[in-house]
């Protein structure tokens, strides 16, 4: 197991954003004085459409943007005020492969702990525990250009690691690999993060919030939109719809009380209003003489919210703009 230094207080916040701004040149507003705090310990999704401010907010707090305004602080350092103290509890995976590709995974990792002080037999050590972690070991001293798109994905992850931080931001982690791929890397996290590791994920597979995440914010034209924890976001939805692949004749699926919709031979939609039974609704298809065989959902729960709170936040803002 890979294991991080505890804090020498979990009472301090791992993030706290305090009205935040960000105009670039030309006046594009792009942050709105935001507010967020992520405390110590927690797996915290960062949501938000394309253009609505999350790539420019992981820049601010990854300090490759300025802010215009506002302040960000690391377990009590301010990010911008004390730099040199602020860093090092600062571990970001970008979106982008941004090491050499000449250079071997080995050379990558210890000298992104070298520029954080480590010393060279201890990086190695480190490293060692990382690579083999994450199945990297074996290709140590192959040159990065070699790699598949998942072991690259893998070894940003192992260099921002390597300092042992106690924030990780993961831009869009598993971006183009593979679901078997993903599902590791999920476990991977989810033990990083039970070991002490605070973790801020940005992704568009909103399933894979849904099951990492315990709270969650939602940013869409430079403000937030939602601030809250995934099961109190969640339990916002009020219908459910499921796909049913069914055996019987659907020209009976008029069942008193339910809204159902035939979508194929054999396959019908049913919607399910939150406090409502589908054992019942079930029970009621059977009654009928159709027999449900499988079902699932028909959308991600948290992607049918998402475009929920995002269209409403848009559409306001036309409508601010029309007056």
């Amino acid at each position: 197991m890979v294991t991080t230094p505890t804090p020498a207080t979990n009472s301090v916040p791992a993030l706290q954003v305090s009205s935040l701004e960000k105009i670039y040149d030309g006046g594009q507003r792009a942050l709105n004085g935001i507010n967020l705090t992520v405390q110590h310990g927690d797996f915290f999704a960062l949501l938000g459409p394309n253009g609505a401010g999350k790539s420019t907010l992981i820049g601010i707090i990854s300090t490759l943007v300025r802010k215009t305004a506002g302040s960000v602080q690391v377990y009590g350092q301010d990010l911008h005020q004390q730099p040199h103290s602020a860093k090092p509890l600062l571990g970001v995976v970008p979106q982008e492969f941004n090491f050499n590709n000449f250079e071997t995974p080995l050379q990558i990792v210890t000298q992104q702990a070298g520029y954080y002080g480590v010393p060279y037999g201890e990086a190695k050590r480190r490293a060692e525990k990382l690579l083999k972690r994450l199945d990297l070991w074996e290709k140590r001293d192959d040159a990065s250009r070699l790699l598949s798109g998942g072991m690259r994905r893998r070894l940003m992850i192992a260099r921002a690691l390597i300092h042992q931080p106690r924030l990780l931001i993961l831009d869009e982690p598993t971006a183009g690999v593979d679901i078997e791929l993903r599902r590791s890397l999920w476990d991977f996290l989810r033990e990083i993060n039970a070991a002490g590791t605070t973790i801020i994920l940005t992704t568009h597979y909103l399933e894979e919030a849904e099951q990492l995440c315990r709270n969650i914010a939602i940013i869409d034209s430079g403000d937030i939109v939602t601030n809250t924890t995934m099961r109190a976001l969640l339990s916002q939805l009020d219908i459910e719809t499921y796909v049913l692949n069914t055996a019987g004749d659907l020209t009976k699926t008029s069942v008193a009380n339910l809204e159902t919709r035939q979508t194929g031979d054999d396959e019908m939609e049913l919607d399910i209003r939150k406090g409502d039974s589908i054992s019942e609704a079930l029970a009621a298809l059977q009654s009928q003489g159709i027999e449900v065989m499988n079902l699932r959902n028909k959308a991600n729960r948290l992607e049918e919210l998402f475009v929920r709170l995002t269209r409403r936040e848009n559409k306001a803002s036309q409508q601010d703009a029309a007056a």
